[in-house]
């Protein structure tokens, strides 16, 4: 008897080997194919970003209209933002355009002449703009400034401009005579003038582009809000 009973503990012993050989195989099998499947998946994204790559979005694009008087340095700064020699920069006469482009956007803007006998003619190039760049020349007399000031207090003021997003850039501020932001503002009494409007005064220079290139930053934000609020309109 004790022998059997040995010989159907060997057999019981064995069967539970076997059940659990069994049960390993199965979760080993199971474990290898998430793994396979999880690296399948790697691989597709992979191939897809490097060989399924769709064109960037295109970038979009505003048309603006650029103003000031004759002296501003209106040509000088677009000139530079395009990374044209400063030897082809030649005063504006009648009006050149440029596009200017930018990491998230392209602005075709539109530059008027600033002379005496130009500024007359401005309004007639205001129609399809989307926004406008108002240059003025922070060191200039104190008759120039009075006439920048009158300049752009019309176009503030004038129906197909009154509602768009303006960039106000105090140039030369790498002149000694150059007025602070602050005296600008005064000056050119822009926040009761411009209260409800969108508009950024900004200083600049060419010697400081990055600080240049960030107020064409913030006016695109502006441009993309007006955008937005049309599409929701």
């Amino acid at each position: 008897m004790g022998q059997l009973e040995s010989q159907i503990q060997n057999e019981k012993m064995e069967q539970m080997a076997c059940g659990d050989l069994g049960f390993l195989q199965t979760l080993k099998a199971q474990k290898l194919a998430s793994s396979m499947k999880r690296w399948s998946k790697i691989f597709i994204r992979c191939f897809r970003a490097l060989c399924c790559k769709g064109p960037p979005p295109a970038r979009p694009e505003y048309d603006l209209v650029c103003i000031g008087l004759t002296g501003s340095g209106k040509t000088s700064l677009l000139s530079k933002l395009c990374s044209e020699s400063p030897d082809s920069v030649v005063s504006t006469t009648g009006f050149s355009i440029k596009a200017v482009p930018f990491q998230n956007a392209i602005l075709n803007v539109k530059e008027l002449g600033g002379a005496d006998n130009i500024r007359k003619y401005w309004s007639r190039y205001y129609q399809g703009s989307q926004g406008v760049i108002f240059v003025l020349d922070s060191a200039s007399s104190e008759d120039d400034l009075e006439t920048a000031r009158n300049e752009l207090h019309s176009a503030l003021q004038h129906p197909q401009l009154c509602t768009l997003p303006f960039l106000i850039l105090a140039n030369h501020q790498d002149k000694p005579a150059a007025r602070s932001v602050q005296e600008v503002k005064k000056y050119f009494e822009l926040e009761p003038l411009a209260r409800g409007k969108r508009w950024i005064l900004q200083p600049c220079s060419l010697d400081d582009m990055e600080a240049l290139k960030d107020s064409f930053s913030q006016l695109i934000n502006l441009l993309e809000e007006k955008d937005h609020e049309a599409v929701r309109m």
